[in-house]
């Protein structure tokens, strides 16, 4: 069973940093893009940046040059590192893959953990 387990999640000041992990399993992780999602209050889920197993990155607007997606295959794990956070990046975030089962694409996804950008 494939797992995705997140952490790093909680409280910080604007311009602050955080980093997250997210911690998978289940699956051979080296040959898999992996990425991150958020979803605000009241708001859909988006992606943030993905990372493809060759380590190409790739972001979404609002966070180029603040955030930075990396991959350790030899721990299984992506990170996010989140420098100059605003207050707009408050979220839940959501670590994410994609597995073939039977030949049908399918969804992964881990439990989520809270970002919250405030003074």
């Amino acid at each position: 069973q494939v797992q995705l387990v997140e952490s790093g999640g909680g409280l910080v000041q604007p311009g602050g940093s955080l980093r997250l992990s997210c911690a998978a399993s289940g699956l051979i992780f080296r040959v898999f893009s992996m990425d991150w999602y958020r979803q605000g209050p009241g708001k859909q889920r988006d992606m943030v940046a993905t990372i493809s197993s060759g380590s190409n990155t790739n972001y979404t607007d609002s966070v180029k040059g603040r955030f930075t997606i990396s991959r350790d295959n030899a721990k299984n794990t992506v990170y996010l590192q989140m420098n100059s956070l605003k207050p707009e990046d408050t979220a839940t975030y959501y670590c994410h893959t994609k597995i073939l089962r039977l030949g049908i694409p399918n969804d992964v996804w881990g439990q989520g953990t809270q970002v919250t950008v405030s003074s």
